[in-house]
């Protein structure tokens, strides 16, 4: 189903029958994408006396509970309120959903023992000044992003220099296919973080990060329509579903 939408008062045609799902789906398995040290998420049957809420042990629906992270089980989308003292809920922040956004591939390269996105790369890989959303694409792209344990792995992560240039691009949401934007161990800093939503200074409270996305190789580097899509949880962070839509030249 082909389809225009006005964008900043330019037209885009998209095929809206053909979505580009860039989500990582939450399973309750030891094989779920897991960081931050925390136990693998569950889905189970309500257990009340001796009723159990599963069909296949008798009751007339299946009635689960879920306990998960967004942070730690999946592709989630957080606002500032992931790093402030007082209350933020991505519900509030995220009022719109359609983006045009342009998806980057990047190699981290190595500084130290560390593998970073530095100014340079983001600069050489960013193609358009319209874009409201960057999608980051890290090499290897190995489809084992989609069930990696990345607790003590040291992932690559944004310098704070890059973060700052893709804000002053006017770019109001970053999506990663890592669990964060800042090192698995900075001592708290969290400079990407901070960088990107320019807290506390002039705090950005509109923007959002995406974190563990995964961005098969078949969807190439370009400009797309993006709909964000989050749960309505009135939390810091929310597991999320952003879809791609290629535009029709």
């Amino acid at each position: 189903m082909i389809t225009t939408i006005q964008y900043h008062n330019q037209n885009y045609k998209v095929d809206l029958s053909k979505p580009l799902d860039i989500s990582i789906p939450l399973r309750a398995s030891k094989e779920n994408v897991n960081a931050w040290y925390i136990d693998a998420p569950t889905i189970e049957p309500v257990k009340q006396d001796n009723w159990v809420g599963s069909v296949s042990k008798g009751a007339s629906t299946n009635f689960n509970n879920i306990i998960f992270n967004p942070h730690g089980h999946g592709t989630h989308t957080e606002c500032v309120g992931h790093i402030t003292t007082e209350f933020h809920s991505i519900n509030k922040a995220l009022k719109n959903f359609f983006f045009l956004a342009q998806v980057i591939t990047i190699t981290p390269e190595q500084q130290g023992e560390d593998l970073v996105i530095d100014t340079h790369q983001i600069k050489n890989a960013i193609s358009s000044e319209k874009i409201e959303a960057l999608i980051i694409r890290t090499l290897p792209n190995t489809k084992d992003k989609r069930d990696k344990q990345y607790s003590n792995t040291n992932w690559p992560y944004l310098t704070e220099e890059a973060a700052i240039y893709i804000r002053k691009l006017g770019i109001n949401h970053l999506l990663i296919d890592l669990p964060s934007v800042d090192k698995e161990k900075d001592d708290g800093q969290l400079l990407a973080h901070k960088a990107f939503w320019n807290y506390p200074k002039a705090t950005r409270h509109k923007a959002t990060i995406t974190e563990l996305i995964y961005v098969e190789d078949e969807i190439k580097d370009g400009s797309y329509l993006l709909n964000l899509q989050i749960a309505p949880f009135e939390n810091d962070a929310s597991p999320s579903k952003p879809i791609l839509y290629k535009i029709i030249e």
